[in-house]
């Protein structure tokens, strides 16, 4: 029997159709990926499907009801639940009162005895391993994710939708929330999955969807497959995911912290060398120092304890301006915060950063002249796929967002890169792509720092691995030095990664 079945389905945002008559068939009581390119699909039709967006073509059915009006409610109603990657958690509460905020037991007030035993008996369950009366401020994140879920199945959800459930989780953590979906799926859920990590398809789901361009155009049983050929389905063509990173020679030490401190709570202080022809990748689970980490070294955030060299010059007091003019590339975390203006066109973005250059700037005047050429001449090197220079940065997907961040600073040609989360939300092309632009910089001598979340792009690019925890590094060494586990414990607080 099929829990969600959607036949054509259609919408449209002014003349771009998102989505075009896409079928879309998920089991009962399976594990279901959807898998696709960024700007194929994936959100808006899970979007119709949790009645978020009403779709203007097509057929909705749900445990084989047919849906006509459809609506977040009814999504409810029809036991739908959806675990968006940004948790929506109030810290200062225990788990019982995140879980049950909304719908409470009780007719005369909470009744807060039932609400800890249902919300505990939930979690012992599914094996959850959570305490009902545990603040969430004090769970790790895979914890916190945990809650989540939660959330859903005390609401009653038997179709459970997850936007990225891996994306900020430690080795561990990810598989521990794989053997949950299996637990929930021997007691009869079905989970619907959207990923980019497709050795997780591989490993946990019954079947997969694959869309492109917004139209679904692969539908298979996972064990069918290889993971080489999910990508090529994604991407519809042949993909290259080999990258070469031969041993490089380090050069002098283009930057250096002495005994920076990045959290205030933090039990001590980090220091770091960055070589020129190297890339130190920085490990970690989100929310241990990384944000601070980069904005420290940029300037938007005072440096209270240690110093910051770069090239030889002590730059702990200087301005982000004038860091930014000793020679500095900035790829930042958010590129909507911090690199991007979405409404303005990728001409005045190329500009961005490059306003007191005067290369591009004559006597007080931009020179639009050298500008155009420069825009363009940058999007055709880098592939930015747009109409025209003109067209409004926000516009493009977040790959070409990206790769057009990525061409403007590269184009400084800077000793030292700062690269903070590169292919967050990245397909898989663009993140062949920007792996391979990184790893080329490397051979060009630079000095390269990578804040990842990911650790597919530590271990594929840094020469050298600092992994974070609370503020500190836990362990510095050789990339080869490292396994996915060791550095995974390691990510979770356990010295030595034991």
């Amino acid at each position: 029997m099929l829990a969600v079945e959607m036949r054509n389905i259609t919408k449209y945002f002014g003349s771009f159709a998102a989505n075009s008559q896409i079928d879309f068939l998920v089991e009962k009581g399976e594990i279901h990926c959807l898998l696709g390119e960024n700007g194929a699909g994936k959100t808006t039709l899970m979007n119709i499907l949790f009645g978020l967006y009403k779709a203007d073509e097509g057929l909705l059915k749900i445990d084989g009801e047919n849906i006509e009006k459809h609506s977040a409610r009814k999504a409810f109603q029809c036991g739908l639940g959806m675990v968006h990657q940004h948790f929506m958690l109030v810290d200062a509460l225990t788990v019982w009162e995140n879980v049950v905020v909304g719908n409470e037991p009780g007719k005369f007030g909470v009744d807060r005895k039932t609400a800890v035993r249902q919300v505990q008996q939930l979690s012992d369950n599914y094996n959850f391993g959570l305490s009902a009366e545990d603040k969430v401020a004090g769970l790790s994140i895979g914890m916190k994710q945990r809650v989540e879920i939660l959330k859903t199945l005390y609401r009653g959800a038997e179709i459970i939708i997850l936007d990225e459930p891996t994306a900020v989780l430690t080795p561990q953590e990810a598989d521990q929330l794989l053997d949950i979906f299996r637990d929930m799926k021997r007691q009869g859920k079905t989970i619907i999955f959207i990923t980019h990590k497709l050795n997780e398809t591989k490993a946990v789901s019954d079947s997969v969807t694959v869309l492109r361009g917004g139209r679904s155009v692969y539908h298979t049983a996972t064990e069918d497959v290889t993971v080489k050929q999910l990508a090529n389905q994604m991407v519809g063509r042949e993909v290259d995911d080999k990258l070469e990173r031969v041993p490089g020679k380090e050069g002098d030490v283009i930057v250096s912290l002495n005994k920076v401190r990045i959290l205030d709570n933090a039990g001590g202080t980090i220091s770091l060398d960055i070589h020129a022809g190297e890339i130190v990748g920085i490990a970690g689970v989100e929310g241990n120092g990384q944000m601070q980490l980069e904005e420290i070294l940029m300037g938007f955030q005072r440096c209270k304890e240690g110093s910051i060299v770069i090239k030889g010059e002590d730059v702990t007091k200087w301005p982000t301006r004038k860091r930014l003019q000793k020679g500095i590339s900035y790829i930042p975390s958010s590129r909507h915060e911090r690199a991007i203006l979405p409404g303005f066109p990728i001409l005045d973005n190329y500009l961005l950063g490059n306003q007191y250059n005067e290369k591009f700037v004559k006597r007080g005047l931009i020179d639009y002249t050298f500008l155009n050429r420069t825009a363009a001449e940058s999007m055709k090197k880098y592939d930015v796929r747009a109409v025209d220079e003109k067209q409004a940065a926000g516009s493009l997907s977040g790959g070409n967002q990206q790769k057009m961040v990525l061409s403007r600073e590269v184009e400084k040609n800077s000793d030292f890169v700062l690269v903070c989360q590169p292919v967050r939300g990245l397909d898989i092309g663009a993140i062949h792509y920007i792996h391979e632009i990184l790893l080329d910089l490397r051979r060009q001598g630079k000095a390269i720092l990578l804040i990842s979340a990911e650790l597919t792009d530590i271990f594929q690019l840094s020469d050298k691995i600092a992994v974070l925890y609370k503020g500190e590094i836990m362990d510095l060494r050789r990339n080869e030095e490292f396994t996915r586990e060791s550095i995974g414990l390691l990510m979770a607080g356990q010295k030595g990664g034991k």
